[in-house]
């Protein structure tokens, strides 16, 4: 390979700040009947209104987007997901979460009266993600080729279940060497078409825990993650594989309203417990002197799960979902409030790096031993196979070749923190050091 090739560190990273909407739902029937239909709400604009608490003192909440009682969840999806899906298929994870009390409409905005729904009014935001992955997809021709896979976990009484296989009932949440979360050992579905994607999340959500009160009919117990996989099958664009989460959120609960009592209650008592925890992460990320404190993803699988979409390289959209009622009043300024810290948090959403084809058949004879916990191979465990004849010595370039050296083993030392971003440059740089009329490159 003749080329002039600059081994540089990797660039800045660049920052974005979590998406933040609001979202309310028309009154309810009870609400109607109970409370006169008063509401808590005044519309100023698509990003901003007044809010009016129990002794009518006004606040004002501005978001990047605030979906009334009248929004389609059409202008949802288009606002909120599409942006997300086209990043995914390039390469950058994306997280969309639902966030709000019991009763407010998160597991509507997420999947619609069921995923199945065929009225295309009322589809929620995972069958349109299904629809629109797809149809990016499609629109790539032959020229790349994906795989998607699909996998679904819910977080009940802090204990991750699988909800393609029951019987892992107790999965474990680990960092990988990208510093990306997974769950180790969950169910992976290869998905072909639309039509397959939504009857393996109709079959997954039947197993979903949820549960009768007095706010919700059939209140989720449990929080629920979708985990979508983007990847090209290609050698030269394997470096893109990009994930996408939706994460549809157990609601907050007030005893004396919900009336949970025995099971329930002990369920009310671990979701509220979990989501205290997610708001204390985002209160240390959002503090002006958390640089040097420590966060608490370890306080509960939630957070856990959610580390790399609130503080890693994903791009975030958080839609709190609220009652207009007076009667909800006091949860919907406590769920307000959440999402104006959440405001505050900055993500790094990079595209995986793509490489040549080349490159791309060298990592093919490349040795990677399988990863334990989930069969999946990483950058980081590769082990550099030579494909090319060593050094001689006795050539007329020694020099040379200890300077290539050193940059390779300068490379080598940063790999563990850096695989990702120095992959591509430590193949090329192993092609150069056993050529030594290679030219252009400097010791970062």
């Amino acid at each position: 390979m003749n080329q002039d090739i600059e081994a540089s560190p990797s660039p800045k990273k660049q920052f974005s700040n979590v998406t933040v909407c609001s979202r309310f739902r028309p009154l309810n029937s009870k609400e109607r009947k109970d409370h006169g239909g008063q509401v808590c709400v005044c519309r100023i604009d698509d990003e901003t209104f007044v809010f009016k608490d129990e002794k009518e003192e006004e606040s004002t909440f501005s978001f990047d987007k605030v979906f009334y009682e009248d929004s389609l969840q059409a202008d949802v999806y288009e606002f909120i997901a599409l942006p997300i899906v086209r990043d995914a298929v390039n390469g950058v994870n994306g997280t969309i979460i639902t966030y709000g009390q019991t009763g407010a409409g998160k597991t509507y905005s997420m999947e619609g009266p069921n995923v199945l729904e065929s009225d295309d009014m009322k589809k929620g935001l995972l069958p349109r993600v299904v629809d629109g992955l797809f149809e990016h997809l499609a629109s790539a021709g032959d020229s790349i080729k994906y795989k998607i896979t699909l996998s679904m976990v819910e977080i009940y009484m802090e204990k991750v279940r699988d909800l393609f296989d029951l019987s892992k009932d107790n999965l474990v949440i680990k960092q990988n060497k990208d510093h990306e979360m997974l769950v180790s050992g969950v169910t992976e579905i290869h998905l072909s078409d639309t039509g397959e994607a939504l009857q393996n999340l109709h079959a997954g959500i039947q197993n979903r825990a949820v549960g009768e009160t007095q706010m919700n009919l059939a209140s989720s117990r449990s929080h629920c993650a979708y985990i979508f996989t983007v990847q090209p099958v290609s050698t030269r664009d394997r470096g893109r594989t990009g994930k996408l989460v939706l994460v549809d959120l157990a609601g907050s609960e007030k005893v004396e309203k919900t009336g949970a009592e025995g099971k329930l209650l002990e369920e009310a008592k671990t979701i509220n417990k979990s989501l205290s925890a997610l708001g204390n992460v985002i209160n240390a990320l959002t503090c002006s002197s958390s640089k040097s404190n420590h966060i608490p993803y370890r306080d509960s699988k939630l957070t856990r799960l959610l580390q790399d979409a609130l503080g890693g390289n994903s791009r975030t959209a958080l839609i709190c979902c609220c009652s207009p009622s007076t009667s909800n009043s006091s949860e919907t300024f406590s769920t307000l409030r959440f999402g104006t810290r959440a405001k505050h948090i900055k993500t790094s959403p990079t595209a995986k790096r793509i490489i040549d084809e080349e490159t791309g058949a060298r990592w093919n004879a490349l040795d990677v031993p399988a990863k334990e916990e989930s069969g999946e191979r990483t950058l980081a465990e590769v082990k550099l196979i030579p494909t090319v004849k060593p050094i001689d010595h006795a050539s007329d370039a020694p020099k040379k070749d200890d300077h290539h050296g050193r940059i390779l083993a300068k490379l080598r030392e940063r790999l563990d923190d850096e695989d990702v971003n120095l992959l591509e440059e430590l193949l090329i740089l192993e092609g150069m050091l056993f050529d030594p009329s290679a030219e252009g490159v400097r010791i970062p």
